[in-house]
């Protein structure tokens, strides 16, 4: 991966731009636990994704901060807490989440929905999908392709907004849950590895919520965290929202 790093911090300093920021700078580790986000004044944090972050938003309300803009998920109750939490900081929050959405959707609408908003932090969950939608004989993806696409939008990600803070978030599955059951695996943990494996590659900083979720059902049974395996209930999406502000200080 050294050569993709080599590659960029060119064409970054092709265009101008002097530094490659703090996502570039380490890669020894997926996560360093003690390793927060410093929010500063102003700040423009976007969550990104597919159903799970969408979670029903009002797609004609798209300014920072708007209450049914948000949706009812995790996103919604983390930028709330956000918020309260940092209210000195006048910070700007978007939800951009599409219900069904993959990789490549996300690459269709990267301008207007990520680029356009040129957010300091980038929060993405993606790839659920991806997999599922392969079950469904809707979609003919692998994992191989998957992290290609996610390093590709990563790429051109980092090419506009250099300084940008990323988040990268696991995708899950809770077992024996409605859709979810044995037969997701091994293949839907390649692409779990393929989203630990970018978060270390571009020294983002990883939420690795299947083993949130696996260590949650040691409390509560898995319906009580997702309601269908995948879409979480209300206490799912509390525990989201609650890794969601730990990477934050």
């Amino acid at each position: 991966m050294k050569d993709r790093r080599s590659f960029l911090k060119q064409t970054l300093a092709a265009v101008g731009v002097a530094a490659v920021g703090s996502n570039m700078a380490k890669t020894e580790e997926f996560i360093v636990k003690d390793t927060k986000i410093k929010l500063q004044q102003n700040d423009i944090i976007l969550f990104q994704g597919d159903s799970i972050t969408d979670h029903g938003r009002n797609r004609e309300h798209l300014g920072p901060n708007d209450l049914e803009g948000m949706g009812k998920g995790y996103a919604a109750q983390a930028a709330r807490t956000l918020l309260h939490r940092f209210a000195s900081k006048n910070l700007q929050i978007y939800n951009r989440g599409i219900g069904g959405h993959k990789v490549p959707q996300l690459q269709e609408r990267w301008q207007k929905d990520c680029l356009d908003i040129k957010p300091n932090v980038l929060s993405i969950l993606i790839g659920v999908n991806d997999y599922w939608h392969k079950r469904d004989g809707k979609y003919q993806g692998t994992a191989a392709e998957y992290k290609s696409q996610y390093r590709k939008l990563l790429d051109y990600t980092l090419t506009h907004l250099p300084q940008v803070k990323l988040i990268i978030g696991e995708p899950f599955g809770v077992k024996d849950v409605k859709y979810v059951d044995d037969s997701w695996y091994p293949e839907f943990a390649d692409y779990q590895r393929a989203a630990k494996e970018i978060a270390k590659e571009y020294n983002a900083i990883f939420i690795p919520y299947q083993s949130i979720f696996d260590k949650a059902q040691k409390e509560a049974e898995g319906k009580y965290w997702t309601y269908d395996g995948v879409h979480t209930s209300m206490a799912g999406i509390s525990l989201m929202a609650e890794a969601i502000v730990n990477c934050f200080k």
